[in-house]
């Protein structure tokens, strides 16, 4: 048995050269030579040997023999053997492997290697290597895995034990990746292979991008993205064409998920300059959405957005005190406009032959409330003399359709506030849901400046006046605005805000949609639970409080207020009838 140089276990050697031993496990990884596959034609660590006019096969392509498993009976393909040299399938491998106490945690589980405190898991065995720290005897930062007669942790050359997690390349201790390296060091490698240009190195444009992945404040899960992420495609693919990238660039790519990652990657790291992205990709989706439209409706349609909608929403944006997205209204107004241009169509009608009686035609056809926005492209329209005067009517103002009951409001509260087992974050957002009903979007984009903190209480800030917080939910959101990032965060060009629900967008917080599909996940209904919180706080709170308060518009507040009083009013009233017919 020897100790291998590469990962430090304990084992038999599969080759024993000048730097020391190398497992088995570390030699098929990193150690065995690599030649061309002869199905796939990469180059890849061969797993069978060429013979018997059979070529060289890789472990992609190589599939081991169909064998009768030891254990489950089973015809499957059998890599492992028992004791006694039995076949045994991968899946009964993992779940007969027999499991020792670990020294470290004291789980029973398999342990994965054996290093002088003992038998250590694999959980362990990672903890420890990814988390190198200063060793108390020699004073070196190594991956402490040993202690010394007085129980302190030391490294393993103070115990004499004789494995080497020093990177070859760079000479710092731990995180071992491999071929001797350490993660930081593959990681700075694949960064440049990602990034490399049309003459194989890294554009100055793409620099600080380059930087940032390279310094990653955990390697691992950086490299991993880079491997497998959709975006890593996009990126790679941009850089290898070689164009400066620019915000025109992308909007020339049809809008995706990926588009949208990129470009906020992009200008989180300062590769491009930062712009209202919920209202300035509204042009390049409007190109994708007239590529099947006649010419006729385009020439519309483009001077629509950009001359009237896109003007009104950057005034709003300059303005506007709380956080509010444009893009789905934006959107949906010319996506009505499209769809009336095409309605006339079908019925002969130009601009100039429309009547009062074509738009309550279209109106009265309608299944939602969609069409009513219509009346954007009518008002424009007009103010272009393209259109007379026409009348569009308001949209029906409907009440509250599902509130959650009270019976069931204030358990889950309560179950928010205080059960543990709940993602602190989930806790929080749903406590404050149930509480004051913010919208959804103002929710997502709380900060730690959005809580004042006191002496003896905590208020958060919602709209133009502070709310006091309960002690417990208090607690919640001061944990959140303390604690670390739990998804490492890309170093920032430009210091921006830290928000309390971060997104996975780097520099953005948690979606909207995101916000709520988790919430729904934890049983937390957020519309019904908003509804019900804003029909509480309008049944107490007169209505210019409530607008205050809450950050709501003063008129939607007066409609809250109205409908809370009516139906406060109707429940007294069936309450005493109720009690007039028990005299009776």
């Amino acid at each position: 048995m020897h100790t291998c140089v590469t990962c430090g276990k304990t084992a038999a050697a599969a080759l024993v050269d000048d730097d020391g031993a190398v497992c088995h496990l570390c030699y098929n990884r990193h150690r065995r030579p690599r030649r061309p596959c002869g199905r796939c034609g990469q180059l890849k660590r061969i797993a069978c040997n060429a013979r018997d006019g059979q070529p060289d096969l890789c472990d992609g392509c190589y599939r081991s023999p169909d064998v009768t498993c030891s254990i489950c009976s089973r015809v499957r393909p059998c890599t492992s053997r028992d004791q006694q040299r039995q076949p045994i399938c991968a899946t009964c491998y993992q779940r007969h492997r027999t499991g020792e106490p670990c020294a470290r945690c004291g789980r029973t589980k398999p342990s994965t290697t054996r290093w002088p405190i003992g038998p250590v898991c694999q959980t362990c065995y990672t903890a420890v290597l990814r988390s190198p720290a200063e060793c108390s005897r020699c004073g070196t930062v190594q991956p402490l895995i040993a202690r010394d007669d007085d129980g302190a942790a030391v490294c393993g050359p103070c115990v004499g034990f004789a494995a080497d997690y020093t990177c070859r390349q760079c000479g710092r201790a731990g995180n071992p990746h491999s071929r001797g390296r350490c993660a930081h060091c593959v990681l700075a490698e694949r960064v440049n292979i990602l990034l490399a240009g049309p003459d194989g190195t890294v554009a100055p444009q793409l620099e600080p991008l380059a930087a940032a992945l390279a310094d990653a404040p955990s390697p691992f899960p950086a490299i991993q993205w880079i491997k497998e992420s959709p975006n890593t495609k996009l990126l790679a693919r941009l850089a290898a064409e070689g164009p400066t990238l620019s915000h025109e660039l992308l909007d020339e790519l049809p809008p995706s998920r990926n588009q949208r990652y990129i470009r906020q990657l992009l200008v989180h790291t300062g590769v491009l300059y930062e712009r209202n992205e919920d209202i300035e990709h509204i042009p390049g989706w409007l190109e994708h959405e007239l590529a099947d439209k006649p010419a006729a409706h385009a020439n519309l349609a483009r001077p629509f957005l950009h001359w009237f909608l896109l003007r009104r929403a950057r005034q709003r944006a300059a303005v506007r005190r709380h956080p509010a997205s444009a893009d789905r209204d934006l959107r949906r107004r010319v996506s009505v406009a499209l769809d009336f241009l095409a309605w006339m169509d079908q019925r002969d009608l130009t601009l100039a032959d429309l009547a009062q009686e074509h738009i309550d035609e279209w109106i009265t056809g309608a299944t939602s409330q969609r069409r009513y926005l219509i009346r954007y492209f009518l008002k424009w329209t007009t103010s272009r003399r393209l259109t007379r005067e026409l009348t569009v009517p308001s949209i029906p103002w409907q009440e509250p359709q599902d509130l959650l009951d009270e019976d069931d409001r204030w358990p889950l509260l309560q179950r928010c506030l205080t059960n543990d087992a709940l993602p602190t974050d989930v806790r929080a957002a749903g406590a404050i849901t149930l509480l004051f009903g913010p919208s959804t979007e103002r929710l997502c984009h709380l900060t730690p400046e959005h809580l004042k903190v006191g002496d003896q209480h905590t208020h958060l800030v919602l709209g133009r006046h502070p709310v006091l917080l309960p002690p417990l939910l208090a607690g919640l959101l001061r944990h959140l605005a303390e604690q670390p990032q739990l998804r490492p965060q890309l170093s920032r060009a430009h210091p921006g805000p830290q928000w309390l629900f971060p997104g996975m967008v780097p520099g953005k917080p948690i979606s909207t949609h995101g916000m709520t599909q988790k919430l729904g996940r934890h049983g937390i209904p957020v519309r019904t639970a908003r509804n019900a919180a804003l029909a509480a706080l309008a049944a107490d709170l007169p209505s210019p409080i409530l607008a205050d308060v809450t950050g709501m518009h003063r008129h939607t507040a007066l409609r809250w207020v109205a409908y809370a009083k009516r139906d406060w009013a109707e429940y007294l009233a069936a309450r005493t009838e109720d009690q007039q017919e028990g005299r009776r």
